[in-house]
């Protein structure tokens, strides 16, 4: 390849990624096949990160608990290097690589890592960014259970000081920055944080722009941002404070603490919001999703006003969108190159990861939701199906083996 092709070629690039960075939030439960691409073996493909490329080192700078109940902590992270930081979108999510302790009755068992993805708290800062991370106990009818693995060793181990390996914000839910259309902001317990950075980069960027935040929680134990959300209401007409306690507590007064008793649904908003078209941004806990995200597709909102992202398994279906077709399910040979094995796929496993871990084939993961990447997997041959679109940008000719599906015979690089 000549100079002048390989310019020319890197410009096609970057005017590609210019004309994808220019599109609004994509709404999130569409059906997506990835073809096989060919891939010159002497080349990767040429990938653009938004910010930078790999991970970063970030010093923990401040811990900040958010609730009452100290059970929802916010961490402060500035880069090592110094250097500024590039802006986000608002509503999008940082990806950790961290070392977290074995779980084994061997307390010699060591170490092992992790990747987990978490989303921005924050508006976008040059000299730091915030995540706000909630600790995730064993479930209160399991407790035989193990706590969640990353929020508890974000709790209890990273302090200040320490150092974090940390990927470019990356996500496909974020605001649109239209200012003429009011937006709708909905989070659901822990699912306030990206609603938190869409709204305080809305109070700084876009002060008069109408928002109305619907936040449904338990009691005011675990109100996050509670004086932070009730002194921007204050200061700023334009914002609609909608907090809902479904549990109050014998202290919590209507009115002062909280607007509503219940949940967040479609009869509280046709109740409340105003007549006239509004952008919908929705994040909260599988049960929430599931009854809401359809619900307002049934009120008769666009499908293209919608946007949601769920944390947990849920499995959301809008009116309109396309039907997911059928992947394969039966005598699909599935092979995989690196590790000199052919396996016929059956169906029986939730995707091509746990289908080679279910094989002994080792392969890297880490959030096994779409998000972080780590799965990523050359494909030389075949189609891979995704029932929603995964926030990570695939590179082309790979596919995520974390939520995808064959939908024909596939060759793998793994």
């Amino acid at each position: 390849m000549t100079a002048a092709e390989l310019l020319a070629l890197i410009s096609a690039a970057l005017l590609l990624q210019l004309a994808a960075g220019i599109g609004w939030a994509v709404w999130r439960n569409r059906s997506v096949v990835a073809s096989a691409l060919p891939v010159t073996p002497a080349l990767k493909p040429v990938r653009f990160d938004a910010a930078w490329a790999g991970w970063r080192e970030f010093r923990v700078a401040q811990r900040a608990f958010e609730d009452a109940a100290r059970s929802q902590c916010s961490f402060y992270l500035q880069p090592v290097d110094g250097q500024p930081l590039p802006p986000f979108k608002p509503g999008q999510f940082l990806t950790f690589a961290l070392e977290v302790a074995a779980r084994s009755a061997d307390k010699a068992a060591g170490t092992r890592s992790i990747t987990r993805c978490y989303s921005l708290s924050d508006r976008p800062e040059p000299a730091h960014y915030r995540v706000t991370i909630k600790r995730v106990p064993a479930p209160a009818d399991h407790p035989g259970f193990d706590p969640g693995l990353s929020s508890n060793h974000f709790h209890d181990h990273v302090q200040v000081g320490d150092i974090l390996r940390v990927k470019a914000p990356s996500g496909h839910f974020f605001i649109d920055s239209d200012p003429n259309v009011p937006a709708v902001l909905i989070g659901g317990g822990i699912g306030i944080t990206p609603m938190m950075s869409m709204l305080r980069w809305c109070m700084a960027q876009q002060p008069q722009r109408v928002v109305h935040l619907y936040y449904g929680l338990r009691n005011s134990g675990e109100h996050a941002f509670k004086q932070p959300l009730e002194a921007m209401a204050a200061s700023h007409p334009a914002l609609r404070l909608n907090i809902v306690y479904s549990r109050p507590g014998e202290t919590d007064l209507l009115g002062r603490d909280y607007q509503y008793h219940g949940h967040v649904d479609v009869e509280l908003l046709r109740r409340t919001l105003p007549h006239g078209r509004h952008q919908f941004y929705v994040c909260g806990p599988p049960a929430m999703m599931q009854a809401l995200v359809p619900a307002l597709a049934e009120w008769g909102v666009p499908v293209g006003d919608i946007h949601y992202e769920a944390f947990g398994p849920a499995s959301i279906k809008l009116p309109g969108t396309p039907e997911v077709t059928a992947t394969a399910t039966s005598a699909v040979e599935v092979r995989f190159q690196r590790s000199g094995r052919t396996l016929i796929w059956d169906g029986r496993d939730a995707s091509l990861l746990d289908f080679a871990e279910r094989h002994g084939i080792a392969v890297e993961s880490g959030c096994r939701s779409g998000g972080c990447g780590s799965c990523e997997t050359r494909m030389f041959e075949g189609k891979v199906q995704y029932e929603h679109a995964p926030d990570h940008d695939i590179a082309p000719g790979h596919c995520l083996l974390c939520v995808g599906r064959p939908s024909s015979p596939l060759l793998l690089e793994a």
